[in-house]
């Protein structure tokens, strides 16, 4: 496994000690992990992105990510681990999300933290397959409740087909509704933040037949707060696992203006934060944590501006990452 470190390089305080401490010193590599912990891992790919006719340089991602989060202040209790990157060779989406996937699943079953960061959106159907893979190789004996709890302007439900027969940016969370109706498991999917000028009716729609949890962007101020966390904790009930994944396009282009499709309304960061709680908050009935891995997916580091964008990435990553303290999930049904 060739790892590059490059990217995790900042301020150092010796004369605080341990209590000086950040991120860039805190992470190793995945291959020196000796006990269980988070493992970041880069989805360096926009293939999926230019499949759906959007700005290309996602792909460019991860580096930058890595960069913002460095110099972050360390005030967190897992070892981390960094397991590289992934990229899209020749154009091949499949076998790339399957590398990530695989890479995915190896970390849930050592008993770490996935978190992936992109990349296009297209990074979503690569950790579902990766949980999905994970779940079958420890053997559930029953179809598992997977909660997606999904941050975007977009539904991303979209018909695979024509040049995105194998999928795009556009389809993950069809492809996952797919998967889970050829094995007969069920379908939870919420899509916190959506444009209604960005969907068609055709996909709003579909998200009803899908019986998908729909927040719209506009829907979602200091107000409405408490009966959008009231719903979201009801759907999170029916879930044993959940999977956060968050678009960079679900923020407002002047706060986030390095995403492929920048949103003129868009949320803002404070009612994330807050929607985000119930979600890192969630326990099984044995007091282990719901949510299994985490994704940020859109970020463009060529449409970015001074760093906001890359800064406001590590700030989510950081925060999901703080939430987990020492309770990782224990391998089981």
């Amino acid at each position: 496994m060739n790892i590059d470190m490059s990217s995790w390089q900042g301020r150092i305080d010796p004369e605080d000690g341990d209590n000086g401490m950040r991120f860039h010193q805190k992470v190793q590599p995945a291959d020196k992990a000796n006990e269980p912990g988070i493992t970041l891992l880069g989805f360096a790919c926009d293939e999926g992105v230019f499949r759906n006719k959007g700005r290309i340089g996602a792909c460019e991602g991860p580096s930058e990510i890595r960069k913002a989060l460095a110099n972050m202040a360390w005030h967190h209790q897992l070892p981390i681990y960094d397991g590289g990157d992934t990229h899209c060779d020749n154009h091949d989406l499949t076998k790339a999300q399957k590398c990530l996937a695989d890479n995915i699943s190896q970390a849930l079953h050592q008993q770490h933290f996935p978190l992936t960061m992109g990349g296009g959106h297209e990074v979503a159907w690569a950790s579902f397959q990766g949980l999905a893979n994970h779940l079958i190789q420890i053997g559930i004996s029953t179809p598992p409740q997977i909660g997606i709890i999904n941050f975007d302007a977009h539904f991303d439900l979209r018909t695979p087909r024509g040049d995105s027969l194998t999928g795009s940016s556009g389809t993950p969370f069809a492809q996952v509704a797919e998967f889970c109706a050829s094995q007969n498991w069920p379908f939870h999917y919420a899509c916190l933040g959506v444009s209604r000028t960005s969907n068609t009716q055709a996909l709003f729609n579909k998200a009803d037949d899908l019986n998908v949890l729909t927040v719209e962007d506009h829907q979602i101020h200091s107000t409405s707060l408490q009966s959008i966390q009231e719903s979201l904790a009801t759907f999170i009930e029916q879930c044993d696992h959940l999977y956060l994944t968050i678009d960079m396009d679900v923020f407002p282009a002047a706060t986030a203006p390095g995403v492929s499709a920048p949103a003129a309304h868009g949320v803002d960061y404070s009612m994330v934060e807050a929607l985000l709680n119930p979600i890192l908050n969630a326990k099984s009935k044995r007091g282990e944590n719901k949510l299994r891995l985490a994704d940020i997916a859109e970020y463009n580091p060529r449409y970015d501006i001074d760093g906001h964008t890359s800064r406001l990435a590590a700030r989510l990553i950081w925060t999901i990452l703080r939430s987990l303290n020492n309770e990782l999930y224990v391998q089981g049904v």
